[in-house]
């Protein structure tokens, strides 16, 4: 059946501005991290991805290394773009990165100019794309000057293949000075992708400061903590769940009796709040407007619903908030 997007899909959706640019982001976005790789069912994926777009979901981010294998990810967003969404490529912003292993030798792999080119080039193709909207340096270069790193995220712009440039993983101050280099090339840095969650806070430290100083927008990926902070994990370690799949990145030690004593209690305030731990947790990461948008992963159809509700609910009380640092410091 030929699908044909909602036409209801942009009413519910609230879409906020990164930083000071002119670019709009669904305030959820949807990430091809998991579940879109060549070990998945692409008829699955195919119903995440149809039903995360006719919800307003207008975000969809993927790296060179997303799978697995490595590539698969952007293999499956491409036929996904040839079969079901080559007429919507304008209503959507989508986003690669470079930055981790990708090919043996030396240059398959961080952050000099001839791994970032060579992989946005493979990146396109995989994808059958002339241009992406965001590119990232998906990780800083100890060992690469961060001018050339900066250096080839302008020159992709320039030579069209990226409307925009973002970085991840990058230190506040790594942030300021990439920043710097950015503005004197003329190339502004539009956006940060940090890991952000309730149970990682990293980035309150400096980093969201140097964001908002900067005019710079962030979107925060594992807002629910690869899981932790959804329902999945209030009894125990299910077999289907990441911690257990041979595929995925969140490990059975990271389940401690003290985080999901934690998690119980939040999803306790959860409840009081009419929302689900997940619909929370995303409102939590959303609040004071500091976040561009939640980057959520997915499984199954009904989680991309679940979570995309969360916006049906985003403010907190000041004793709400209170509770869920209690909670978190205990």
């Amino acid at each position: 059946m030929v699908y044909q997007a909602k036409d209801n899909r942009y009413e519910s959706m609230k879409y906020n501005r990164s930083g000071q640019s002119g670019l709009l982001l669904p305030a959820i976005s949807l990430g091809l991290w998991h579940n879109f790789g060549g070990v998945d069912t692409f008829e699955n994926g195919r119903a995440m991805l149809r039903r995360a777009f006719d919800l307003g979901i207008t975000h969809f981010d993927l790296a060179n290394n997303y799978g697995p294998p490595a590539g698969s990810a952007e293999e499956m967003f491409g036929q996904m773009l040839r079969t079901d969404f080559a007429p919507y490529r304008d209503e959507m912003i989508i986003s690669s990165k470079a930055g981790y292993y990708m090919w043996p030798g030396p240059y398959g792999n961080w952050g000099s100019k001839k791994y970032l080119m060579a992989s946005l080039d493979q990146s396109l193709k995989r994808m059958g794309l002339d241009y992406v909207d965001i590119f990232y340096s998906h990780r800083p270069d100890p060992n690469t000057p961060l001018e050339e790193t900066m250096g080839a995220l302008d020159l992709i712009v320039r030579q069209g293949k990226a409307l925009y440039v973002g970085i991840s993983n990058y230190s506040a101050e790594q942030t300021a000075e990439a920043i710097s280099i950015l503005n004197r090339l003329g190339t502004p840095l539009v956006i940060h992708q940090p890991s952000y969650s309730m149970l990682n806070r990293w980035v309150e430290d400096g980093l969201q400061d140097v964001l908002q100083e900067n005019g710079v927008g962030s979107i925060a990926f594992c807002p629910l903590a690869q899981g932790l902070l959804t329902n999945k994990y209030l009894t125990g370690l299910p077999s289907d769940s990441r911690a257990v799949k041979s595929t995925g990145a969140l490990g059975t030690n990271q389940v401690t009796e003290e985080v999901i004593s934690r998690v119980q209690k939040l999803n306790t305030l959860a409840a009081k709040r009419g929302q689900s731990l997940a619909q929370m947790s995303l409102a939590w990461v959303l609040r004071g407007e500091r976040v561009t948008s939640a980057l959520i992963g997915a499984s199954k159809v009904s989680q991309i619903e679940d979570n995309v509700a969360a916006l049906n609910h985003l403010e907190f009380t000041s004793e709400e908030l209170t509770q869920i640092e209690d909670i978190l410091n205990s």
